[in-house]
């Protein structure tokens, strides 16, 4: 039976067909967006950059000729440089940010300059644009011959093999072509080692996920603090299970440790190192109030709600220190003469807009400038109507660019790009309004 989304697909036969095709189409379409942003890096080269003395004086200020624009390499060596504001205009046409623009056009430069073999192959529909491009970052560090030894080993199988297989190519063509890197590769082995607490991707229930890579001795180490400490709660009369008390006892070797006043010698004079503070911004609701009720909180660091409850239990932690701060009404209107900016309209600001204020950007509040709307040299006041927290790349772009914007109200900006495109940030999501810019 056909289905009434799909009136054609009547036979198994005709769905697969279908799929096929459809799946065709999408590798077409994602081919020829890897050529636009290839057109729009060539319409955006290092020459387009080159300041003038007239744009330099005009450029003085806070943000002067030091920080004008500049041209960057996207992708390996030998690939022409583009203009670093030039990847936020293609991100704003395509929904990505500005870093997925510049990563879309440095693979599309990657492919076109340094990896032929594989780029022809992607053009004839023979391999994958998601399968070339990460190639292309995997052969961005190489040397040029070291790239036009991995396109030339790989296009008879690119599209037959894993990325095992590819990553081993490449780690091949570092010793050969780049050995002073392949050293300087192993050598910073040892820097690889990390340890990841993702506060970013708290669940409800307060819970994280930690992960690290660890020297062997010192893997072994904490394994054995972290055993001893599950085995001292279980002691101590825990029922909860050996993974729950081990995620305990990191905790405690945690707050064990932060308790600690480490002394050093400073010139001869001992000096008490203090523990550092780790500073969590809490949003309570309404609900959160009043213990008979079930409330949530919302976690401005990592953009994510908990439950009241889980607040409680932090707060009462003998070695937390709370700060409440007073409450700031974000309708209230504050002016100030002076260009600097208050810290209470500073709070403000960020309060009303939880990220940078640019289309499709992430970056926290707390991370970016805070801007005057409308120039401060021009006019513009020092006010709650007039600020935006735009971090610094985009603050850049919108002082040395075409790029424009109003506030509509305390969460909503209107952008109009260098060619046109309109946009509206309105309470952190973004909307594309104006499909294709006017015709210049």
């Amino acid at each position: 039976m056909a289905s009434p989304e799909l009136p054609d697909c009547d036979t198994p036969a005709a769905v697969l067909a279908f799929v096929q095709e459809r799946r065709a189409a999408v590798q077409r379409a994602e081919t020829e967006t890897l050529q636009g942003a290839l057109a729009w890096a060539a319409m955006h080269p290092e020459e387009s950059v080159t300041p003038s003395a007239s744009t330099a004086q005009a450029n003085g200020g806070p943000f002067g000729p030091i920080f004008a624009e500049i041209a960057v390499p996207l992708a390996g060596e030998g690939t022409p440089l583009v203009a670093e504001f030039a990847p936020m205009e293609l991100g704003a046409a395509l929904g990505l940010s500005t870093d997925s623009a510049k990563s879309l056009i440095g693979d599309a430069l990657e492919l076109a300059h340094r990896l032929k073999r594989t780029w022809a192959l992607v053009q004839a529909g023979e391999v994958p644009t998601w399968k070339a491009r990460r190639v292309a970052q995997l052969t961005t560090t190489l040397p040029l011959a070291g790239a036009e030894y991995v396109d030339r080993q790989l296009a008879p199988v690119v599209g037959k093999i894993g990325f095992a297989a590819i990553g081993r190519l490449v780690e091949h063509a570092t010793v050969l072509f780049d050995p002073e890197g392949a050293e300087k590769q192993r050598r910073q082995a040892a820097d690889g080692r990390r340890f990841d607490v993702h506060t970013e991707a708290a669940d409800f229930d307060g819970t994280v996920h930690v992960e690290g890579t660890l020297d062997l001795a010192d893997a072994l180490d904490l394994d054995t603090a972290i055993r001893q400490g599950a085995a001292e709660l279980a002691a101590l009369g825990s029922d909860e299970s050996l993974d729950v008390r081990r995620s305990m006892a990191a905790g405690e070797l945690a707050r064990r440790q932060l308790t600690l006043d480490l002394t050093t010698e400073a010139g001869g004079t001992a000096a008490v190192v203090k523990p550092r503070q780790v500073v969590i911004h809490v949003h309570l609701a309404d609900a959160a109030i009043s213990r008979d009720e079930t409330g949530i909180a919302r976690i401005e660091e990592t953009r994510s709600i908990i439950s009241t409850d889980q607040v409680r239990d932090w707060c009462a932690n003998p070695d937390a220190q709370v700060v409440i701060k007073p409450v700031i009404e974000l309708d209230d209107h504050h002016h100030t003469d002076a260009y600097a900016v208050p810290d209470r309209l500073v709070e403000q600001t960020r309060l009303a807009t939880p990220a940078c204020a640019f289309p499709w950007c992430e970056r926290p509040a707390r991370r970016c400038d805070t801007d005057h709307v409308i120039a401060h040299r021009s006019g513009g006041p020092t006010c709650s109507c007039n600020l935006a927290p735009l971090c610094r790349r985009h603050h850049r772009a919108k002082t040395h660019t075409g790029w424009t914007y109003d506030r509509t109200d305390a969460a909503t900006y209107l952008w109009r790009s260098p060619h046109g495109l309109h946009l509206v940030k309105d309470h952190g999501a973004t909307h594309l309004l104006t499909a294709h810019p006017p015709d210049e």
